[in-house]
């Protein structure tokens, strides 16, 4: 064979071998897309965690979102069972007061496409998870505080109520006997719900709301309605929620850091023990004395809670089971 029609047979034939090499390749490739399509589809359910012994509320969201409702509207009619749930005296009507006597509401909301809407120190509307989802719909603005949001939600046909209880004033003028005020660890005069969701399409969006920490200065905001403290969302990566002494959380930017950690890696236990550590580790911390817990999801579907003391729960729904859970924590001695 001569030498020119040697190269151009042996061309020929690496040619080839590149050619079904690519397609292969190619193949393969395909294979392994669909296998992640299937595999993204079968992690894709419906899935709602949040904060304390809410079942009524999960249950609620978990509804919408089984009929095939966003994750967005799912955290907001969730978080409205507990502002209208008179009896738990942290959220919305029936909230404990400042040391004024005043009951004043947050709340914040954040949808799967990073839109957030807040409101802070709100008197006479019950339910600001929806006046937060107003504010993050229709104005120009992301954050309304105290009479600007009231008249905004006057205008959005909220209707105006007093929100003290009998229950509620009659626990503050006991408290004003003798004024001392101090955080007590899991009781609720510190507590809030904090609430995120995964719709069918795989949406994630998450809710605060709280009326704050029971007989605090007039004027007194936490961490609830803050995004990146109270609650934070990231489509691509999860979401988490805060709840206890707003001011160790806001000292951390709490939710933000969990969201972060899982985007380096960790899962969400593991960044929510990484959160807490971030807390207590501090030099000359107190944090015997003070309570706080953290929820997380990831975008597949992975779930972590932890806190500092005993007795900070979580319920959470998935596969059509609503279940009330002890979450971990770190003091353990």
């Amino acid at each position: 064979m001569k030498r020119r029609n040697f190269i151009k047979k042996a061309s020929a034939s690496s040619l080839g071998l590149i050619a079904a090499s690519s397609l292969i390749s190619c193949q393969e490739s395909k294979k392994d897309k669909i296998k992640d399509i299937i595999k993204s589809n079968i992690l894709i359910r419906p899935l709602v965690i949040a904060t304390w012994k809410t079942d009524l509320a999960v249950e609620t969201a978990a509804k919408v979102l089984e009929k095939g409702g966003s994750a967005l509207k799912a955290v907001e009619q969730g978080c409205r069972v507990e502002e209208a749930n008179e009896k738990g005296q942290s959220v919305g009507k029936g909230g404990l007061p400042d040391r004024d006597g005043e009951v004043t509401l947050d709340a914040c909301i954040m949808d799967h496409k990073g839109n957030y809407g807040a409101v802070l120190g709100v008197k006479n509307i019950k339910h600001v998870i929806s006046l937060a989802r107003k504010v993050m719909e229709k104005t120009p603005h992301v954050m309304l505080v105290g009479e600007g949001a009231k008249k905004f939600a006057i205008s959005e046909g909220f209707k105006q109520e007093n929100l003290l209880t009998k229950a509620s004033k009659k626990a503050w003028l006991k408290w004003k006997e003798t004024s001392m005020y101090k955080p007590i660890i899991n009781i609720e005069n510190h507590d809030t719900i904090g609430m995120l969701a995964i719709d069918k399409k795989g949406n994630i969006s998450g809710a605060c709301t709280t009326s704050g920490l029971a007989y605090k200065m007039p004027g007194r905001v936490g961490d609830s309605p803050i995004i990146g403290g109270g609650l934070f969302v990231d489509n691509e990566i999860g979401g988490a929620a805060a709840t206890g002494l707003g001011e160790e959380v806001l000292k951390t930017v709490g939710s933000f850091l969990i969201v972060e950690l899982m985007r380096q890696g960790k899962t969400p236990q593991e960044a929510c023990e990484e959160a807490i550590g971030r807390i207590v580790n501090k030099p000359g911390k107190n944090y015997k004395d003070f309570q706080v817990g953290y929820i997380a999801v990831n975008k597949q579907g992975e779930t972590g809670a932890y806190s500092i003391h005993q007795w900070f729960s979580y319920n959470k729904y998935v596969d059509k089971v609503n279940t009330h859970i002890q979450s971990d924590f770190f003091n353990k001695v």
